[in-house]
C-alpha cells in the first residue's frame, strides 16, 4: 500500500495531468524519438510520473529525471565543510551540456521553498551559487542560446505554499495553491491546447508591433524609477511560443504573459526600484534600489537581503548589465489574482522586468547565424547568471524612443497605451 501525503490529495489530478500533457505537447512540442531530461523538487514526483508518462505516449526515446530534496540542501549548509561550498555538480552539468548539444529536451519543474535559504550564511549562499553556476555555464548556454526546446512548469510544494499562503492549514495552502498554478497556466479550461494557441497569437501581435517601431530604446517612469533601457542594435521581441535552432516550436515558460527582447549591455541609464520581492536560491530579496550609469549598476540596495543581492553582483562583469527588459500589462491574469507567488516565473508575469546577467541570442534578427563575438559586438551581454525582477505596476509609464528621439506610447499605468 502507498502512503500519499494528504497536502498531495488536495492537488486536482484532472487539471494535473492536464498540465502534463500541457508541458509536453505545447511546452516542449517533444518530437518522436527525442529525450527529455527533467529536473525537479522530490515533492514533485505525482507531476513528473504524468510527464513521464505523456512524454512516452509522445514517442520520446529516453525520459531521465534528477530530483532535488530541500533536507538535503539544508544537511549541506548544516553540516558540510566550508570548502565544499566553492563545489559544484560540474560532472552532471558537463553531461546536461553534452546531452543538449545531441538535441535532448529539458524539463524543469519549479516549486521549491523560496525562503529554504534564508536562515542560512549568506557567504555561503553566495559562494554555492557562484560556483553553480560556473559549472551548469556550459549547459545553461543551449538553453539560453535557445539550441534546444526546453520548459519550466510548477508544482504546489507545500512548503512554498506555506510561504503564500501562510494563514492556511498545509492541506488548504497546497489547494489554494495549485488551483492558481492551474489558472496561471491555462489548464483550468475545457481545451488547454487551443486557448494556448490563442494565448500564443495575441502574445505573437504584440512583438509584431513592437519589432516594427525599431526603438532604440525604452524609458520607464514612476515612483522610484527613471530609467532608460538602450536597446540592442539588430534587437527582436518575442513572446508566447519561439522556434528553438533544432527546429522545434515549443513554449520555455508556463505560465508566460511577457514580450521581451535584449537590452543594449552598454546604454542603460538612470535609477529603477523593485515592485515585488525577487526569490533567489532560498533568499529573498526585496525593495531593490540600484542606479545604471553606462549600462553597468554602479549603485544597489535592498531594505531585505541586500548582502546576497551584491554577492549576485558580484560574480561576474556582466552580472551588474542587463541581460532582458520585458513587457507585462498590470491586468496580467497573474497580477490579477492578487497572489504574491516568491517564485520568479510567476511573479515575473504579473510585472514588467529586467534581467541581470546572461542574453538570449534569439532576441535579434538572424540570431541562430550570429556568433558570440557578434552578439557581444550589437550589444548582448554575457554572464553566468540570468536573474528577472521586477519593476512594472499599475503605476509607471512606459515610452518607446526612436532614433530620431521622437517618442511613442508604450505602456500608460501599467496597461499597453
Amino acid at each position: 500500500m502507498s502512503f500519499m501525503p494528504q497536502s498531495q490529495t488536495s492537488v486536482d489530478p484532472v487539471k494535473l495531468e492536464k498540465l502534463a500533457e500541457v508541458a509536453v505537447k505545447v511546452g516542449l512540442q517533444l518530437q518522436t524519438g527525442q529525450d527529455l531530461v527533467i529536473t525537479a523538487p522530490v515533492v514533485a514526483l505525482p507531476l513528473v510520473r504524468l510527464i513521464t508518462k505523456h512524454a512516452y505516449m509522445a514517442g520520446a526515446g529516453l525520459v531521465t529525471a534528477f530530483y532535488s530534496d530541500e533536507e538535503s540542501t539544508l544537511a549541506r549548509y548544516r553540516y558540510g565543510s566550508d570548502q565544499s561550498f566553492d563545489r559544484a555538480s560540474d560532472w552532471l552539468y558537463d553531461g546536461m551540456a553534452k546531452t543538449y548539444a545531441k538535441g535532448t529536451a529539458r524539463l524543469a519543474v519549479s516549486g521549491d521553498n523560496p525562503m529554504l535559504l534564508s536562515e542560512q550564511d549568506p557567504a555561503k549562499v553566495g559562494r554555492a551559487n557562484r560556483a553553480n553556476s560556473a559549472a551548469y555555464k556550459p549547459a545553461l548556454e543551449k538553453i539560453s542560446n535557445f539550441d534546444i526546446n526546453w520548459n519550466i512548469v510548477s508544482y504546489p510544494n507545500p512548503s512554498w505554499a506555506a510561504l503564500v499562503f501562510p494563514d492556511d492549514p498545509e492541506a488548504i495552502a497546497v489547494a489554494k495553491l495549485a488551483k492558481a498554478i492551474f489558472a496561471a497556466s491555462r489548464v483550468d479550461v475545457e481545451d488547454p491546447i487551443a486557448a494556448w494557441a490563442e494565448h500564443n497569437a495575441n502574445l505573437a501581435k504584440r512583438s509584431h508591433w513592437l519589432n516594427g517601431e525599431r526603438f532604440a530604446s525604452l524609458h520607464f517612469t514612476g515612483p522610484g524609477t527613471d530609467l532608460t533601457v538602450g536597446l540592442a542594435d539588430g534587437h527582436e521581441w518575442h513572446g508566447g511560443s519561439s522556434t528553438a535552432k533544432n527546429g522545434i516550436t515549443c513554449n520555455p515558460n508556463i505560465p508566460t504573459e511577457e514580450v521581451f527582447t535584449t537590452p543594449h549591455a552598454l546604454r542603460v541609464e538612470g535609477h529603477v526600484s523593485s515592485t515585488k520581492p525577487l526569490s533567489h536560491q532560498g533568499t529573498l530579496i526585496d525593495n531593490i534600489r540600484v542606479r545604471f550609469e553606462g549600462g553597468r549598476i554602479v549603485e544597489a540596495k535592498a531594505s531585505r537581503g541586500e548582502e546576497v543581492l551584491n554577492k549576485v553582483l558580484d560574480t561576474d562583469e556582466g552580472a551588474r548589465r542587463l541581460g532582458e527588459v520585458a513587457l507585462v500589462p498590470h491586468s496580467s491574469p497573474i497580477s490579477a489574482s492578487g497572489i504574491l507567488f516568491y517564485n520568479t516565473l510567476f511573479d515575473e508575469n504579473a510585472s514588467c522586468h529586467i534581467a541581470l546577467g546572461q542574453c538570449y541570442s534569439k532576441c535579434f534578427v538572424n540570431g541562430a547565424s550570429l556568433t558570440q563575438e557578434q552578439i557581444k559586438a550589437q550589444g548582448g551581454n554575457s554572464s553566468l547568471i540570468h536573474i528577472d525582477w521586477m519593476i512594472g505596476s499599475g503605476q509607471v509609464d512606459i515610452d518607446g524612443i526612436r532614433p530620431d528621439g521622437s517618442r511613442v506610447p508604450v505602456m500608460r499605468q501599467g496597461e499597453w497605451a
